[in-house]
């Protein structure tokens, strides 16, 4: 593995494969140390969402709040940073949900989906880059809001059709 190139996020790696054919194929990878998104519930079930401008696409962006660990740290402790850093909100109960591979096609990014609740407001902590406002949803607008492509985000919609799925499930195991 050779490094192509490398920054504060992430590094660009050479890999080689061996094809079909036997031939020896070479393959860009990027590395990245992994990251959380937070699904924050408020206690009447409302949605935090936030709207931020993301440089690669030149668009401003629904999405739920994420971040990129830091090397070696827990992701955990990312989700209650980011948390706090975006919305300014401290989750009470931040529980783990699943893990999943944003692009496995050339990125190696895995991410950390958390449920953030019992949610205590008090001021964000943006980064200098940051320019994010929260928005407050209700479950269905935000499922509407993905349907009327409204929401763009994969990594958003993977959190909000989850936790659509277990509301559904909840009611209808209820009945």
């Amino acid at each position: 593995m050779e490094t192509i190139f490398s920054s504060k996020i992430f590094t660009v790696v050479k890999k080689y494969m061996t094809g079909r054919s036997g031939a020896s194929l070479e393959r860009h990878v990027i590395l990245h140390p992994g990251a959380v998104v937070i699904l924050p519930i408020l206690p009447d079930g409302r949605i935090v969402l936030i709207r931020q401008h993301r440089i690669a696409v030149d668009a401003d962006l629904i999405e739920l709040p994420a971040g990129t660990r830091e090397p070696a740290e827990e992701p955990i402790v990312t989700a209650r940073r980011e948390l706090i850093e975006e919305t300014g909100y401290i989750a009470g109960l931040l529980t783990p949900v699943f893990q999943f591979f944003a692009s496995p096609g050339f990125v190696r990014e895995e991410m950390h989906l958390f449920k953030a609740e019992k949610l205590i407001a008090g001021p964000t902590a943006m980064e200098d880059g940051e320019k994010i406002e929260s928005l407050i949803v209700d479950l269905p607008q935000a499922v509407e809001m993905i349907r009327s492509v409204e929401i763009r985000d994969a990594k958003t919609m993977i959190g909000l059709l989850w936790h659509y799925q277990q509301t559904v499930m909840n009611r209808t195991a209820v009945q």
